[in-house]
């Protein structure tokens, strides 16, 4: 009925049939779009990138199934890498170059135009259920920024607040823009089966149309809480029993999906916004082979175990090392919906569906730039990564080596991925080159101080707790 009154309406108004039906097939052809975005994940924490102390039997499927990405990259800390995954642009470029506590005055800013409103205007459902970290004042929350629904806690689990009604420390649960429940630490242990049933029961209310799922997990940011089903089930200590329920999740997920017949038109894209927690210990996760951890721009802090899965599309038990990361991801996803990024607000992402897809080796990308804060630490073009300033091993990490605090070091990462050996000595033209591109991108976005090139976060006058509290931390 509906394609007949369509029809009728083209021949009334004079517009070609032929341009209708064309619209309607590429709608019917558009994928549905799933990002999993894992807190604190270390390279080395998943089967598919090596871990022998933690078992991923889902991930190991999906990364058999679908394409494991070896050089992906997000931010060294939360909120920058979520501000790159919504804006595509790096994150001191939309203001956004540390983390947002709760009740701040700032967050990102509603006018930047995120994935998720680029996808509904598209014609997607859209939602957001876990850790959303871009600030909590209602003006910044995911219902404000694209999303026609939110279930989570709005920042990381160590930030609550001491309730004036009970005395106890709590954490706000989120529906949209209203707090639902005020979780003490242990009802955390819920959060990992709440924020799946959520995201499955919006796969299924929503399977007859295109849709979009973030799903960032509080997991594995600490501290840890495993539901109690799996509390013990791992070889690992708590971290290894969370990694097990957040595998699980995963496995829901893609059930889910197979269940309805739509993982063949269904990406799912699974990461981490920066890399384990290392100081913690037994409650962090490890880097494998690579240097560094969480806070820092050594490759551990910021290259994420990542996995596409997309059945039929995406060549089964691929890999690709090409250089890709968070900013791709708006770019990427819109592509596929058959839109395209407006020309009118630089972002520095790039559409690496190409790359997904098979069609390609080669990254889209000349360089990538490695920010930490407001400063730009280090570049990689190829295998070729620059330290132009001293950094850090990880948030937490005392007694850094001497030779990790001057910049000037040269890594060439596919013979070295641990960044153990300096060969700028070597290959002064490559130095000359690296540093050429760092200056281009810092007279841009900035090297310290915010370049011409940067958008306001926004602001609130007079930001408020999301529940009345006894004081502040």
């Amino acid at each position: 009925m509906r394609n007949a009154f369509s029809l009728a309406m083209c021949f009334l108004l004079g517009v070609p049939c032929v341009m209708l039906a064309s619209a309607t097939a590429r709608a019917a052809e558009r994928p549905n779009l799933v990002m999993i975005f894992i807190d604190d994940m270390g390279y080395g924490d998943i089967g598919p990138y090596g871990s022998t102390l933690n078992e991923t039997p889902n991930l190991d499927t999906m990364a058999t199934q679908g394409m494991k990405l070896t050089s992906f990259y997000a931010a060294p800390v939360c909120s920058a890498s979520r501000a790159q995954l919504m804006t595509g642009s790096y994150a001191p470029r939309v203001s956004v170059p540390g983390v947002f506590f709760p009740a701040a005055r700032n967050g990102l800013n509603p006018a930047e135009h995120t994935v998720a409103e680029y996808l509904k205007d598209l014609g997607y459902a859209t939602i957001c259920v876990g850790k959303w970290h871009l600030g909590d004042q209602p003006e910044f929350l995911p219902t404000r920024q694209g999303f026609d629904g939110y279930l989570g806690i709005p920042y990381s689990n160590d930030m609550g607040r001491t309730s004036a009604e009970t005395g106890k420390r709590v954490h706000p649960l989120v529906r949209d823009g209203e707090v639902a429940e005020l979780l003490e630490n242990e009802d955390q242990r819920r959060i990992t089966r709440l924020y799946t049933e959520e995201a499955v029961k919006f796969i299924e209310t929503n399977k007859d149309q295109p849709f979009f799922l973030y799903l960032p997990h509080t997991a594995m940011h600490v501290p840890l809480y495993p539901h109690e089903d799996f509390v013990g089930t791992s070889d690992n200590g708590k971290y290894g029993d969370w990694i097990a329920e957040v595998d699980w999740s995963v496995g829901q997920v893609l059930d889910t999906l197979r269940r309805l017949k739509l993982e063949k038109n269904t990406l799912v894209l699974f990461t981490s916004d920066n890399g384990p927690w290392a100081s913690k210990g037994k409650n962090g996760g490890v880097s494998g082979p690579l240097r560094g951890s969480k806070g820092g721009t050594f490759e551990g802090g910021v290259r994420e175990p990542t996995i596409a899965w997309w059945p039929g599309k995406i060549e089964a038990g691929s890999v690709c090392d090409a250089v890709a990361g968070t900013t791709d991801v708006l770019p990427t996803f819109v592509s596929l919906a058959g839109g395209k990024p407006r020309d009118d607000v630089k972002i520095d992402g790039k559409d690496i569906s190409p790359l997904l897809l098979g069609k390609t080796t080669e990254s889209p990308h000349e360089a990538w730039f490695y920010y930490n804060g407001r400063r730009l630490k280090a570049v990689r073009c190829g295998p070729w990564k620059l330290a132009l300033h001293g950094q850090s091993l990880g948030m937490g990490i005392g007694n850094q080596p001497e030779e990790v605090k001057r910049g000037g070091r040269l890594y060439n990462l596919d013979e070295d991925i641990g960044e153990t050996t300096d060969v700028a000595d070597e290959h002064p033209e490559v130095v000359a080159r690296l540093k050429k591109l760092a200056e281009a991108m810092a007279a841009d976005i900035g090297d310290g101080k915010s370049g011409p090139g940067v958008r306001p976060a926004g602001s609130v006058r007079n930001p408020t707790t999301l529940f009345p509290t006894k004081g502040r931390r």
